[in-house]
């Protein structure tokens, strides 16, 4: 599973996450939404070790992020919305490359690799140079390089941002199915929609801090609002993004 206990981070006078405490279970897709600069991000990252709370913590499927970042991050997936990539290897030599990191070697790490260029389509242009995707197809490596080890949890931080219907709807297919694995995914959006078709519970952010959080159809209600984006906007009102 995923949780946050009590979890700040400050940049200087900053503090762009306030005592953050949230969990989410095993077969759970949790939605966490802010207007930008809420602080989504940095939880995610300091989740993802990538960064190291001011105070709190996070653990990943029991792992004190900040007592053993190495042994949680082997457990978790992160999914970054800056798709950085080594456009000098292909789709598939980046995805193998990313497995080997993971210790995994020969015919599992074959069997690994071929799986997921099926499972997100990408054998189209699995020999072509990363350097050369598009936007969609650098999307779907990307996934396929965050899972190659298959983790028990997976962050995604904005998965469909800049994708068109073909590529997001591949990524929907796929969140879907890691739920009914078990598998702890927390992910963070703008897209309502997106939310209303994956989500099991919401976490809103503003300011920094968790503001709301139940079933999409519990925070519509406990608003008042006719839908989940109005029931948004009334949450986080005027915020500012910090």
């Amino acid at each position: 599973m995923i949780r946050f206990r009590a979890l700040t981070k400050q940049y200087g006078p900053l503090e762009a996450v306030r005592d953050l405490t949230l969990g989410v279970a095993p077969g759970e897709v949790y939605a966490l939404l802010g207007p930008n600069g809420a602080g989504k991000t940095s939880a995610l990252r300091c989740l993802a070790t990538l960064l190291t709370p001011t105070s709190g913590t996070a653990f990943v499927n029991g792992i004190d992020v900040r007592e053993d970042p190495l042994d949680a991050r082997r457990r978790l997936a992160f999914l970054a919305a800056s798709m950085g990539l080594y456009e000098r290897l292909s789709a598939r030599e980046l995805v193998a490359y990313f497995g080997r990191l993971h210790g995994l070697r020969g015919a599992p790490l074959d069997a690994r690799v071929s799986e997921l260029v099926e499972l997100f389509g990408i054998a189209p242009f699995a020999d072509r140079l990363c350097g050369r995707l598009s936007t969609g197809q650098r999307q779907r490596v990307s996934l396929a390089r965050a899972l190659v080890h298959d983790p028990p949890a997976l962050v995604l931080d904005e998965p469909t941002l800049g994708l068109d219907v073909v590529s997001g709807q591949a990524i929907y297919d796929f969140i879907a199915r890691e739920r009914t694995r078990g598998k702890a995914i927390l992910f963070s959006t703008h897209r309502m929609t997106e939310v209303e078709l994956l989500a099991d519970r919401v976490g809103v952010l503003r300011l920094g801090e968790l503001v709301a959080e139940g079933t999409p159809g519990e925070l519509v209600s406990s608003t008042g609002q006719e839908n989940l984006a109005r029931a948004f906007l009334h949450l986080v009102g005027g915020a500012e993004g910090r």
